[in-house]
């Protein structure tokens, strides 16, 4: 066909793109071939990563190839071949992954494909009859295949070797590993070989490397077997691992006999049988069977569990109790608590059968016999799960209950009360306590479901409801809702009470009220008027008015319901009924009036008209009556008609009124009464003369009356019962009563006539006062016989058994009875011996009590005898306390026949010797008894083991008060008859205290020195005699410890013979060594006089250890300002001798000009410390002076941090230079502000006048540049450091401000020579410090990064005055209140000249001798000393401290370099300063000596500039506004401390300023973005509140509010602590109100910022709760606080801080309470 023109055409055309289809592919093939060799290479190199390990994981890959699935190793070839991709050339193709086939055979199937993809077209293209295919190209083509094809074959054909090596391989030793393995867990894993996996994977495909090929035929013929065993085994350790992984401990014991045997047949798995064995499959069949069975059954046992924890879930899935139809607005439903309480009961017994059942099947599952120990495990396990089931179920209801009993305000309520009046009673329905009951009945019901659920494990309870009760959870719950019952209880009755106010209207008696209204005393016996009555009802209807406003329902707490309905109606039925009372009785007088009246004159009218004869008696006494009736009421009845029409008007006004014939007869009886006025007028005038005839009759009778009873009280008066001896009283009393009554009838008939007839008659006085003084003798003779009765009774009672005390009070009561009667009796005879027989036997009984008393012996039975003048003898008093005292027959008649009345002194004075004498026999015998029991205590000396008494407190108080209380005996007037006994004992415990405390003298000097010459060799070598003295003191103090160790008892081991003279030669020889010790200790202390600032136990310990330099570094914050630690060049710290540099206590690090070497005497190389820190610092400032000028100043200020010795780099400085100190950056500053200063008055001289102004500038830019510094990120250290520089700058800026407001033009003026001036001596290299005409070199001590004090007006004044002092060898006194800063000035100038400072808090305890050693230490150090509240010393210490500090400054004043001080001589280093602060006019202050007073300069200190302080301070801070805050702040404290209320905890001074900004500081750190007005505004408020008392808090917002206006800042809360908080204080069972969460922390944040904080509020505000709330929180946030509490009433000053002791002069740190707790 090509031979044809037309297709040769065609076809010619198409070759070229043939062509190129081919090369195209050619390259492909090449690309992949490429591809494929580059994997090759890093499988190569990934080969070891290829080969895994067995494991489960494996062990599935395996399964899963034997089925046809690649393995891992072909899972990573596929993930090179992907990664290949990703980073290939684009729309190029890859190599064939070939990811379902072996590696081996993947790569050469993957070659095949590749040649046999361009092999056949290559072919086709070769045999084509074209010039095309012999052209150039053609046989670049097919040369360029053929080299593709030769690198395809080569490849091949290695693969196959590759694959033959592989299959024909020895696998002998894998296959004869055991067919299981054992891991580290007890679980198994099947041990078949990796390698030989691959192998058989490789091999199922050997029909892609080649049908010929027989390697490993054999191996490959043993595939399905393996692949039977491996699945059959893979089966076996599923099982079984989930046994063993599944499967708690409870269960597994139960089956441990069945796992134990199948451990047992897998066991020969693990060592025995191989992959090649015989019988393996057999043993597998078995093993798999076995596994089988027990795995199915314990799935059984666990599904069982499972459908057991599914019983339980759904117990909670709804609560017991809950509102009526489940709907959120109804009430609980309690009408069908039965009911539903019926309900949950089956559902928990069926639950219970069920559960019951499920544990019987899991006992038969696990085929557990009756005795397995095992069992009762079991079933306690699942009884944990029941009870932890039924503990979720109770919580759920109990929740459920407390959840609608919440005080929120969507709740509705959940029960309801109702309120009724029943009077007299307000009773709720349920009542309050029925309210608790329906509580507990709820919580009882739902707990008692737990009783319906058979216990398990019966060991310990029946039921699960004791296990259930004990659960914390539940028992919150359960008090949490019985808390809010009871407050609904509380609330309910408070509500309920509050109408108590009223409870008159349903409580009174509404007729006895009307009474007490109708009769009240203030009305003077009248009835009320009707402003009166109408006042009364008006109160009862505005009342009506007032309660109709009353709510009928009431919620409390949201939850609680009151219904108020039932209330409200009988209230105000109640208070109606009280207003028509007196509506009622107003009405019902009316009537009762105006009827009476009607029947009084129809009454009248009758009698008056009645016919009168002549001799008519009886008439005419009826007529006469009739007569005095109309007389006695005419008055009344004239006026009241009247008020009883102003009665029906007021009653008319509220609605009632009368009935219309009560009318009519008010119209009617006004005339009716004028007509019987009238007619009895009549009458009278016609009785008249009857009348007078009868007055005559009756005055006659009267008159022989009178004379009648004259006689009759005459006679009275002589009757024989006015006497106490008269027989039959109440007989003679009757007769003369029977005859008196006689009398008096005929006295009552005169008197009814004389008032008829209007006849005036005598009293008849007589007849009165003899009825009166009868009826006083019948009750006097009530009384004597009262009193002669039980005197007769008492009388025969044993005397030891009188119960004097009950006669006594009713004897006091017969008393006060007689004293009661009326006074006329007094005269009587009856009456003053009836008085005088009480009187006497009262007395007589104070006698008998007196001689009861058991502490009468015989000797004072006698002196009784012989002061009541009975007996004298010693045989008589044997007799009478014979027959009489020891008698039991003997009554009290006896005892009084002694008549003891007369002799009560006697008495008395004799029992109380008794007394007296009884208690001190009581005493010696107590004492006996004591000391018979009290030995020494044992304790054992912690280094040598040696025993050491100890006394107990207990001990030590119990023989002071025995010596007291036998002191107190030797003094008594009655120590005659133990006078022998008391002073043996006195003798005995005087001589046992004496012992006792030389005992501890000697003891504790001996433990002080122990430790020194027994176990310091360096002391021993130092002082070998009095080591040797020692070495004796210590063989006899141990043979005098074993002695009392021996016979511990207190009293015999003290008063031993010769022992108190022993200790005190043993003290004498103590006091010796101490001596000795104490020169020694002078002596290292005159080589480095620094060591006179450190205890002697501390310089004990430098001493001892000074051969280990490390061990000295701890105290090197006593001997240097701020060196607390040395860097060493060896590592070895028991090899340390090499100091390369000092570590500052705020963690600075400055390392050492050269290497010190510290060996040798420790004071030469502390000494050498010295030196080479002063030379450091100077040489590091003579490279800071010098490179000042060589670079920018923030440059320059990096090359000298404050850096730590982790050597963390400035983030915003360029050069860090880590031998330099701060210290020198800050002196260098100094210098150079000194140095500018100086440069601009010359300027200023030359005639530039703007040289000031101009570096004023210069100076601003300096510090904004610093201030930007501090609102970036800085370490604490590189913070502190800017702050201090931008504290003196800004002193240094003001400085120059006033300098330029005060046109100084001069270096040479006063304004600029009073500064501070530092300088560099370019001769001498050295730093002066000049002041006015003082100049003072500085010293050069290292001081750390340490703060230094603003500095203000009042400090250069201070500053002045205190180097002014020294310049003229003088000390400086700056004196004023506390806060002033007197102590800080003296430091901070100190600091300013690099010079150690000493601050001495004085005290009533130092003495000359201390004051002495101190001022011997300035002396020779030339540190200076600052004597903190100086004029607290005593007056005679200051005397001779006084002359102390004079001879210091004489040899100052001298130039001597050595001096005599207190006869010793000293070096003395002139740079000493001594300086003194005083509070003046404080309590236990001292005026000073004026010898002392001399020595000193004063300077007078006042309350500071805190506006400017304030202002400098912020900006040291990073606040920009600074000085407009500034003003805002000091504003509010100083109407803080005008406006708000005095509190003694309320500071308002310089220390809590300098607090509240340095919060302010942080905060604005924290927020740098935050305005600053807001940042100062919030540090203000948030941390002012929290000690404002709540009264305080409305002024001092305002006071706020007034100085930021329109600001609003939200409190910075911390989400998370607070809910920490919240979970501490639910905790600690405390309700976490908001307003207590807040307090714990508002005090979390001020411990941030203060050390010491206060805690102040009423008792039960919550104090201690809040502290340990805030305890816990922390504590549950893992933070380690740590707490102590320490009550410091308990203990005295000296126990809590320490104090010196006078004997030793050695400081006592007391129990060390303080400082151990510091410490921690």
């Amino acid at each position: 066909m090509l031979e044809r023109p037309i297709i040769m055409a065609e076809y010619t055309n198409c070759l070229p793109h043939l062509l190129a289809l081919l090369k195209h592919e050619v390259e492909t093939a090449k690309e992949l071939f490429e591809q494929w060799e580059n994997g090759k290479i890093l499988g190569e190199t990934n080969g070891e990563d290829d080969e895994l390990d067995v494991s489960d994981n494996e062990d599935a890959n395996f399964l899963s190839a034997l089925g046809g699935s690649a393995d891992a190793g072909e899972g990573k070839l596929g993930d090179t071949t992907e990664g290949e991709e990703t980073v290939g050339i684009e729309n190029k193709e890859c190599f064939p992954p070939h990811r379902y086939f072996p590696p081996i055979v993947a790569k050469l199937k993957g070659l095949r494909e590749v040649k046999n993809r361009v092999a056949g077209n290559i072919k086709t293209f070769s045999e084509l009859k074209h010039p095309v295919v012999t052209s150039e190209e053609g046989v670049s083509l097919q040369k360029q295949w053929q080299e593709v094809q030769t690198g395809l074959e080569s490849s091949m054909k290695a693969v196959i070797e590759e694959w033959r090596a592989l299959a024909s391989a020895d696998y002998t030793h894998s296959l004869s590993q055991p067919l299981l393995l054992r891991k580290d867990d007890l679980t198994l894993a099947v041990n078949f070989s990796m390698e030989v996996m691959r192998v058989l994977e490789e091999l199922r495909y050997v029909w892609v490397v080649g049908d010929d090929i027989k390697d490993g035929a054999d191996l490959a013929s043993h595939r399905n077997t393996f692949k039977k065993y491996i699945s059959n085994l893979q089966l076996v350790t599923d099982w079984y691992n989930h046994i063993r992984t599944h499967t708690n401990e409870v269960e597994i014991s139960l089956i441990k006999k069945e796992m134990n045997e199948i451990d047992e047949n897998i066991k020969k798995a693990e060592t025995e049988l191989t992959w090649n064995s015989n019988g393996v499959w057999e043993y597998i069949e078995v093993l798999r069977d076995t596994v089988h069975n027990l795995e199915r059954r314990v799935q059984k046992v666990q599904e069982n569990v499972r459908r057991l924890d599914d019983i339980l879930d759904t117990w909670v899935q709804k609560p017991i109790y809950q509102r009526k139809d489940g709907k959120k607005e109804t009430l609980l439903s309690l009408d069908d608590k039965a009911d539903r309480l019926k309900k949950v009961n089956m559902k928990m017994e069926k639950d219970g059968e069920q559960i019951k059942g499920m544990v019987q099947e899991n006992k038969t599952l696990l085929k557990v016999c009756d005795e397995s120990p095992h069992w009762d495990k079991y079933l306690l396990f699942l009884d944990h799960m029941i009870a932890k089931g039924l503990v979720d179920a109770m919580c759920c209801s109990l929740f459920y209950l407390l959840d609608n009993c919440e005080p929120r305000a969507n709740q509705f309520p959940l029960l309801e009360a109702r309120l009724d009046l029943k009077e007299p009673h307000l009773i709720l329905h349920p009542s309050p306590e029925e309210l608790r009951q329906l509580a507990q009945t709820l919580i009882n019901d739902i707990l008692n479901t737990c009783n319906l659920i058979p216990r398990l494990a019966t060991d310990s309870h029946s039921s699960y409801l004791a296990n259930v009760e004990k659960d914390e959870e539940l028992n919150s719950l359960r008090e949490a809702l019985m808390e809010r019952f009871d407050s609904a209880a509380i609330q309910m009755t408070e509500h309920r009470d509050q109408f108590l106010v009223h409870q008159s209207l349903w409580r009174d008696c509404r007729q006895d009220v009307l009474e007490r209204f109708l009769y009240a005393d203030e009305n003077g016996g009248k009835e009320p008027t009707l402003t009166q009555f109408k006042q009364q009802i008006d109160k009862y209807e505005n009342l009506y008015n007032e309660l109709e406003g009353i709510d009928t329902m009431k919620i409390f707490d949201y939850w609680f319901r009151l219904d108020m309905r039932p209330f409200k109606h009988g209230l105000l039925e109640n208070t109606k009924k009280w207003s028509n009372l007196f509506k009622q009785h107003l009405l019902s007088k009316v009537v009762e009036s105006l009827t009476e009246l009607d029947n009084f004159i129809k009454k009248t009218e009758i009698g008056v008209a009645q016919d009168l004869g002549n001799g008519d008696y009886d008439t005419l006494v009826s007529i006469m009556g009739y007569l005095v009736a109309v007389r006695d009421r005419t008055f009344a009845t004239d006026a009241m008609f009247e008020p009883l029409k102003a009665t029906i008007a007021l009653v008319k006004q509220y609605g009632d009124d009368l009935p219309e014939t009560m009318h009519l007869k008010l119209q009617e009886l006004p005339e009716q009464w004028e007509s019987l006025k009238k007619q009895c007028d009549l009458m009278r005038q016609h009785v008249a003369p009857l009348k007078a005839n009868e007055v005559s009759g009756i005055k006659k009778k009267c008159l022989k009356f009178e004379t009648r009873q004259t006689i009759y009280r005459e006679k009275f008066k002589k009757y024989s019962f006015f006497n106490f001896d008269c027989e039959l009283p109440y007989w003679r009393i009757e007769r003369v009563d029977g005859r008196m009554k006689q009398l008096e009838t005929e006295m009552n008939r005169l008197q009814e006539s004389a008032i008829l007839f209007e006849v005036n008659i005598p009293d008849f006085k007589h007849m009165k006062m003899s009825r009166k003084e009868l009826r006083m003798l019948k009750q006097l003779w009530d009384h004597i016989s009262l009193v002669r009765c039980c005197v007769e009774n008492w009388k025969t009672t044993p005397w030891r058994e009188v119960d004097v005390e009950n006669m006594d009070i009713e004897c006091k009561k017969f008393a006060k009875d007689i004293r009661g009667l009326d006074k006329e009796m007094r005269i009587w005879d009856a009456y003053v011996n009836l008085d005088s027989t009480v009187k006497n036997m009262l007395t007589s009984l104070r006698a008998v009590a007196e001689l009861q008393n058991p502490s009468l012996r015989e000797r004072h039975w006698g002196q009784l005898l012989v002061a009541t003048k009975s007996a004298a003898t010693p045989e008589a008093t044997q007799t009478f306390v014979k027959n009489y005292v020891e008698n039991p027959e003997t009554t009290l008649a006896d005892l009084l026949e002694l008549n003891l009345h007369t002799y009560e002194d006697e008495v008395k004075n004799i029992v109380d010797r008794a007394v007296k004498e009884m208690c001190m026999e009581k005493i010696i015998k107590e004492l006996e008894v004591t000391w018979s029991t009290l030995e020494f205590l044992i304790d054992t000396h912690p280094r040598t083991g040696v025993s050491l008494i100890r006394t107990s407190e207990e001990m030590i108080e119990t023989l002071e008060e025995n010596q007291v209380q036998l002191q107190n005996l030797m003094t008594s007037k009655y120590i005659e008859h133990f006078l022998g006994e008391v002073s043996a004992w006195q003798n005995k415990l005087a001589i046992a205290d004496q012992v006792i405390t030389l005992w501890f003298e000697v003891q504790r000097t001996w433990s002080h020195l122990e430790s020194i010459f027994i176990g310091s060799d360096d002391i021993r070598r130092q002082l070998p005699e009095d080591s040797a003295r020692f070495d004796q003191i210590d063989i006899d103090f141990k043979q005098l410890v074993g002695e009392v160790v021996a016979h511990p008892h207190v009293l015999e081991s003290t008063n031993k013979e010769g022992l108190f003279t022993r200790l005190e030669a043993l003290q004498a020889q103590l006091t010796l060594c101490e001596k000795t010790l104490a020169e020694y200790l002078e002596t290292k202390r005159l080589a480095f006089p620094r060591f006179y600032f450190v205890s002697t136990a501390d310089l004990l310990d430098i001493l001892s250890n000074g051969n280990q330099p490390i061990k000295v570094t701890r105290h090197l914050t006593k001997l240097f300002d701020s060196m607390a630690n040395l860097k060493f060049a060896e590592e070895d710290e028991n090899k340390a001798t090499t100091a390369l540099g000092m570590t500052a206590k705020d963690g600075e690090y400055v390392e050492f000009s050269n290497a010190t070497n510290c060996t040798g005497p420790v004071e030469k190389w502390l000494m050498s410390i010295l030196v080479i820190m002063r030379t450091t610092v100077r040489d590091r400032m003579t490279d800071a002076v010098v490179a000042y000028e060589d670079r920018p100043r923030d440059q320059w200020v990096g090359d000298y941090p404050a850096q730590k010795s982790n050597k963390q780099e400035y983030s915003s400085l360029i050069v860090t230079n880590l031998r330099s100190a701060f210290q020198v950056a800050l002196c260098g500053t100094q210098i150079y502000w000194t140095v500018d200063v100086n440069a601009a008055f010359a300027r200023l001289e030359e005639g530039y006048e703007n040289a000031l102004r101009d570096y004023y500038r210069k100076q601003v830019q300096q510090l904004n540049a610093l201030i930007s510094l501090l609102l970036g990120e800085l370490t604490k250290q590189q913070r502190q450091k800017i702050m201090t520089i931008c504290t003196i700058d800004v002193h240094a800026r003001d400085v120059v401000a006033r300098l330029i407001s005060g046109r100084v033009e001069s270096a040479a003026e006063f304004a600029w020579q009073s500064q501070l001036r530092h300088r560099w001596d370019e001769e001498k290299a050295d730093c002066f410090v000049d002041i006015c005409d003082a100049r003072m070199k500085y010293d050069h001590e290292y001081l750390g990064n340490t703060p230094r004090l603003v500095i203000t007006p009042l400090t250069d004044r201070c500053y002045i005055t205190l180097t002014q002092s020294l310049h003229l060898v003088m000390g400086g006194a700056p004196s004023g209140p506390a806060g002033t800063g007197k102590t800080e000035t003296t430091k901070d100038l100190g600091r300013a000249l690099g010079m150690m400072v000493y601050v001495f808090n004085c005290s009533e305890q130092m003495d000359y001798r201390s004051c002495g050693n101190i001022y011997k230490g300035l002396a020779q150090t030339g540190a200076w000393g600052c004597f903190d509240e100086f004029n607290r010393i005593s007056v005679e210490v200051l005397s001779v401290v006084a002359v102390q500090v004079k001879s210091v400054q004489d040899a100052i004043r001298n130039r001597k370099k050595n001096f005599d001080f207190m006869g010793e001589p000293i070096r003395l280093t002139p740079t000493v300063g001594i300086f003194i602060t005083m509070n003046p006019g404080y309590a236990g202050r001292t005026e000073l000596p004026e010898n002392l007073k001399v020595l000193f300069r004063p300077c007078a200190m006042v309350v500071p500039d805190l506006e400017l302080i304030c202002e400098i301070m912020l900006v040291a801070e990073g606040f920009i506004e600074a000085k407009v805050l500034a003003r805002k702040f000091i504003t509010l404290y100083r109407l803080c401390r005008e406006l708000l209320s005095k509190q003694s905890h309320y500071d308002w001074g310089l220390r809590a300023i300098k607090s509240l900004l340095v919060v302010a500081g942080s905060l604005k750190r924290e927020d740098p973005e935050l305005p600053e007005d807001q940042v100062l505004m919030r540090a203000l408020r948030d941390y002012n509140i929290p000690k404002i008392v709540t009264d305080d808090v409305p002024v001092f917002m305002g006071l706020i509010g007034d100085l930021f206006p329109a600001l609003d800042v939200p409190r910075k809360k911390d989400l998370d602590f607070e809910k920490a908080v919240k979970e501490a204080a639910v905790d600690l069972k405390l309700q976490p109100e908001d307003s207590f969460i807040l307090k714990v922390v508002q005090l979390k944040e001020l411990l941030v910022v203060r050390h010491s904080v206060f805690i102040i509020g009423q008792a039960g505000t919550g104090k201690t709760q809040v502290l340990r709330t805030l305890f816990r929180t922390l504590v549950n946030m893992k933070l380690k606080p740590i707490c102590f509490d320490l009550n410091p009433k308990a203990v005295t000053t000296d126990e809590l801080f320490g104090y010196i002791n006078p004997a030793t002069r050695e400081w006592k740190d007391g129990r060390e309470i303080m400082l151990s707790i510091v410490e921690k």
